[in-house]
């Protein structure tokens, strides 16, 4: 990609950041640490790499996304904002009893959104069958979906994995957020997942391993995906949970928390400075 194009990806990719914060902030609730963490791959599908048209959301022929860890779903409502599915003003509604954009994506009510996802290792279950009843159709639709690496401690998402595989589903792409850390603490603690890329691998993917924050990255790992044929691909994304404000960095307590009013100052301010900072560049 040209330098503005990584530019103004850098951009987009902060502005989703502050409506995380936004919509948090004034839910007094939500996911703010993973939602941050996985920014610039929300950022890239919706904004680079997906087909797509918000303007028809419901387009037959478009690419699939679905959020298996569905508990971020403010990182996925900010994107479908920004990239224009409804206005960014709503965000400020997230999780009120009368609003659209509810704790989980809603595929009934959220423009954009592909799947109702919230159950742990049932998203990555129904992308695998996407991807199969469009290889049925004959199309070349593609189908992404995001998990989380505590998530894929549930068996479910190795079933989904293993039906993939199966079915030789090149055109099916499992993107891991390996931040590191979940509700409970570290994943490794928890319950490892570890070695994440070789295990993929012996259950027939074509696995990358990348810096998920990283837009050159993220891209190369995308378009490998497309050209391989034959086999699903993974792509594990070492993430910071929290990334980009400071006192959320790394801290499995933001897992599950929003930011008081004082939090939100400063994470907007920190925000807001990388946006300048970029934006003067």
């Amino acid at each position: 990609m040209t330098l503005s194009e990584k530019k103004q990806l850098q951009l987009t990719a902060c502005k989703v950041r502050m409506g995380i914060i936004e919509s948090t902030y004034n839910a007094k609730c939500g996911h703010p640490g993973g939602s941050l963490s996985a920014t610039e791959m929300f950022t890239y599908l919706y904004f680079k790499e997906m087909n797509i048209d918000p303007k028809n959301p419901k387009w037959a022929d478009r690419d699939r996304f679905v959020l298996s860890k569905g508990h971020t779903a403010p990182g996925l409502y900010a994107t479908l904002a920004n990239r224009g599915f409804f206005p960014v003003e709503d965000l400020k509604t997230l999780r009120r009893i009368d609003s659209y954009l509810q704790g989980h994506p809603n595929m009934n009510m959220v423009p954009g959104v592909d799947m109702s996802t919230g159950s742990l290792g049932q998203g990555v279950s129904t992308a695998a069958g996407m991807a199969l009843a469009a290889k049925h159709q004959g199309k070349s639709q593609r189908v992404y979906t995001l998990l989380g690496d505590g998530e894929i401690q549930e068996g479910q998402c190795w079933e989904a994995f293993m039906f993939a595989a199966h079915y030789n589903l090149d055109n099916f792409v499992a993107i891991i957020d390996n931040n590191g850390l979940q509700i409970d603490g570290n994943v490794a603690d928890v319950m490892s997942p570890y070695p994440i890329v070789e295990k993929l691998e012996s259950f027939g993917f074509h696995v990358e391993a990348i810096d998920g924050h990283d837009f050159d990255a993220i891209e190369a790992a995308l378009n490998a995906a497309k050209a391989v044929k034959g086999k699903p691909s993974a792509i594990v994304m070492k993430t910071v949970k929290g990334k980009d404000v400071s006192f959320m960095e790394n801290n499995a307590g933001w897992h599950g928390k929003a930011p008081n009013a004082a939090e939100y100052e400063q994470a907007m301010g920190e925000l807001k400075a990388i946006y300048a900072e970029l934006e003067a560049k």
